[in-house]
């Protein structure tokens, strides 16, 4: 017999209860069919060319504005190359000239020679009266006509966190408008755990990793973080003297906020589009998926089979339908249902799978995977994407470690996920095809806000 762990435990174990904290059953490996994998379009690999864009180094008005202005080109080039859309020119590769208005900037030399790009963005950047002000620009190279693309001000008070955040408001203007009208994801944030000191808190960061800070300071075992979509408040699952439980922490008051719990461990909470959530429960016995209010009223049950529920994530394009983990068919797998019960669809086959995520625009799960668990297997875990329709499905990660959490940005473009867990684990992000890793910080089960 070998022990299994709570979902928020490292995933290699089947993330239920038993009791208070632990289950013991059978980890006989089961053979399964699996389908080849697949070439499926997550919205990243389309084959289609990126947007040659060159993001010059703005002007400073003023000797005092140096500083600054460097953190705000340095910000707006990172976002653009993170954003999956474009081809950045390397500042090598740019002319020397840093345009500071309109009537600055020579079209023709921006589109020509090793710097070949179809638009430029540039601008000045000041700073009087305690006060930073952007004039921003975005110049298509090939319109000599009518070339401006984009034109913003932005004010803001003097300091480093508004520069950061002046270049993300841009970065995500530049994507909406030349990124086939999706909204970016500079502004957004991710939540996560950090773990130190025997505890484990909610911490969050901006989405390349920069200014983390806590949220919560409980001092216990905070797990599973999920925002609300309206970014107002956090759930997730903490340790205290009734087992864990859901709580809800609102960002607006800074501070707790209630939550109904009705008996039994309850872990994995997920936000619906319209404020509801579900989260597992094992007041009945059996871990369950239930669903309620924002404040846990009017809870109802929504699965009803003997074996683990866990890690419900609602369809964000709906609002109607769940997908979740679960051990009916012993070793645990994803599915799908109706959010009230019905319809229930197996989506794996095979293997261990956890950690479910669905994609914004509803076409796509993220789940992380170990499709030849068993013993003597020599399979590990990973992040993979399964296409809901066909059940098609690609790998995403291969040999870093033991892959777990996914969570996708709200561009659809982008997923974080967890490697390791614990005072070990490290958050990374990617494209959606696999492409383009990189590490943000060290922490574990990232969640990625709606905006």
């Amino acid at each position: 017999m070998a022990v299994m762990r709570l979902h928020q435990t490292p995933l290699r174990r089947w993330p239920v209860f038993a009791g208070a904290l632990l289950l013991a059953c059978s980890a006989a490996f089961i053979p399964a069919t699996f389908c080849a994998q697949d070439t499926v379009f997550t919205g990243t690999n389309k084959g289609a060319d990126r947007i040659r864009i060159a993001p010059a180094n703005f002007h400073a008005q003023s000797g005092d504005a140096v500083g600054l202005k460097q953190v705000f080109d340095s910000v707006l080039e990172s976002d653009l190359k993170n954003a999956g859309v474009f081809d950045v020119v390397s500042k090598s590769m740019e002319p020397r000239a840093e345009p500071s208005a309109p009537g600055d900037i020579n079209l023709a030399a921006w589109a020509g020679g090793n710097t070949n790009a179809s638009y430029v963005a540039f601008g000045n950047f000041g700073i009087t009266g305690g006060k930073v002000m952007v004039n921003a620009y975005v110049f298509d190279t090939h319109n000599a006509q009518y070339p401006q693309v984009i034109g913003k001000q932005y004010v803001d008070a003097a300091s480093e966190e508004a520069a950061r955040t002046i270049a993300h408001r841009f970065a995500d203007e530049i994507i909406l408008r030349l990124g086939g009208g999706i909204p970016g994801i500079a502004e957004t944030k991710i939540y996560y755990v950090r773990a130190g000191g025997g505890t484990k808190e909610i911490w969050t960061m901006e989405y390349d990793g920069a200014n983390p800070h806590a949220v919560t300071h409980l001092g216990t075992v905070a797990l599973s973080p999920r925002v609300s979509p309206d970014n107002s408040r956090i759930a997730f699952s903490a340790l205290g003297k009734d087992g864990f439980q859901i709580r809800v922490f609102s960002l607006l008051l800074d501070r707790m906020v209630n939550f109904n719990s009705a008996g039994g461990t309850n872990i994995s909470p997920a936000w619906s589009p319209n404020g509801q959530l579900a989260w597992s429960s094992s007041r009945s016995g059996d871990p369950e998926i239930y669903v309620a209010d924002a404040s846990g009223n009017g809870a109802r049950r929504v699965t009803s089979f003997r074996g683990p529920d866990s890690s419900p994530t609602w369809n964000p394009k709906t609002g109607s339908q769940i997908a979740w983990i679960s051990g009916r068919s012993s070793l645990p797998q994803v599915y799908t249902m109706e959010a009230d019960g019905t319809g229930v669809q197996r989506m794996t086959d095979g293997g261990y799978a956890t950690s479910v995520s669905w994609s914004p625009n509803g076409q796509f799960l993220a789940f992380a995977w170990n499709r030849k668990y068993g013993p003597g297997a020599p399979g590990g875990q990973d992040i993979y994407v399964m296409e809901v329709a066909t059940k098609k499905w690609i790998q995403l990660t291969n040999g870093m470690g033991q892959c777990d959490f996914p969570t996708w940005s709200p561009d659809g473009r982008h997923i974080a996920f967890a490697v390791g867990s614990g005072v070990r684990g490290q958050i990374w992000s990617m494209l959606a095809d696999g492409t383009e890793k990189h590490k943000l910080v060290a922490g574990d089960m990232p969640n990625w806000s709606f905006r």
